[in-house]
């Protein structure tokens, strides 16, 4: 009993790591997210049966996935050690609330939309992406709340000076910083400075420095956290799979050292050959 179990668990081992497998999964994933949005339209009521049908086969074949991938696991609870396996399988379950009735059929909908975001742990590259982008919020926090400082203290000037230029932009400090955040989004941030340049002409430096801050230097300073923070995980990822400096190297060796004998094989024929008279 326990050996056919073990030849069972073996083999949905080898399917689950085998290649056309995952790409049948993210086949069925981007399905799956086609069929929610085909929902959208309204022209769809004649085919809302095969879709229902299509939507029913999508959420019995993640099942049986998900199924799959928990049998493989030597012991059950190392699949539930993974937090992409935790975050499959939620999706997986909240996909099962019947989209039938009247009262959840809001919810199962927009359940189904995150089905797509399985994409991310099917894929490795995806998958660094985020890691990457989780681990470097916090670091990216301090750099926002320095740029809310620098908002705060700009929205408070611009609404004590330019209140009277136009209260809608400049009234109070909650408007001030909508308007700011405009001007660093370049949305016809000339009209605000044009405005304000009637009355005081040299206003021009309050946006220039503001700019020069915010979409300059702030910006600059996210993106070199991003970069910094993937190199890091994408070092991380190639040592997990094998690709480290030191695997990279012993693969250098071990292909010198196939070529080293290919020249030895062509240098002992070229001599076997100078020797014949």
């Amino acid at each position: 009993m326990n050996n056919g179990f073990a030849q069972l668990q073996a083999q949905f081992l080898r399917l689950r790591s085998n290649k056309l497998f995952e790409g049948f999964v993210i086949t069925v994933i981007v399905l799956s997210a086609l069929v929610v949005g085909a929902k959208t339209y309204d022209n769809t009521s004649r085919f809302e049966q095969i879709l229902a049908v299509l939507d029913a086969a999508v959420t019995l074949f993640f099942l049986v996935e998900i199924a799959i991938r928990m049998a493989a696991e030597p012991r059950f609870r190392d699949f539930f050690k993974s937090g992409w396996n935790v975050f499959d399988l939620v999706i997986v379950l909240a996909s099962i609330v019947p989209i039938d009735s009247t009262d959840t059929v809001l919810i199962a909908r927009l359940l189904r939309v995150f089905r797509a975001l399985r994409l991310i742990s099917m894929i490795p590259e995806l998958r660094v992406l985020l890691n990457a982008l989780v681990v470097s919020i916090p670091r990216m926090g301090y750099v926002a709340l320095l740029m809310f400082i620098i908002f705060y203290i700009y929205a408070a000037v611009g609404s004590f000076v330019f209140e009277q230029v136009d209260p809608f932009l400049w009234g109070n400090i909650s408007q001030a910083m909508l308007t700011l955040f405009r001007i660093a989004t370049f949305e016809d941030w000339t009209d605000v400075m044009y405005a304000t340049m009637e009355p005081y002409p040299y206003s021009w430096i309050f946006y220039i420095t503001f700019i020069f801050l915010t979409a300059f230097i702030f910006l600059n300073m996210m993106i070199g956290i991003v970069l910094e923070v993937m190199q890091s995980e994408s070092a991380k990822f190639k040592a997990e799979n094998g690709e480290g400096p030191e695997q990279e190297s012993r693969a250098l060796h071990q292909e010198l050292g196939q070529l080293r004998e290919q020249l030895n094989r062509v240098e002992a024929l070229l001599q076997k050959n100078n020797r014949r008279p």
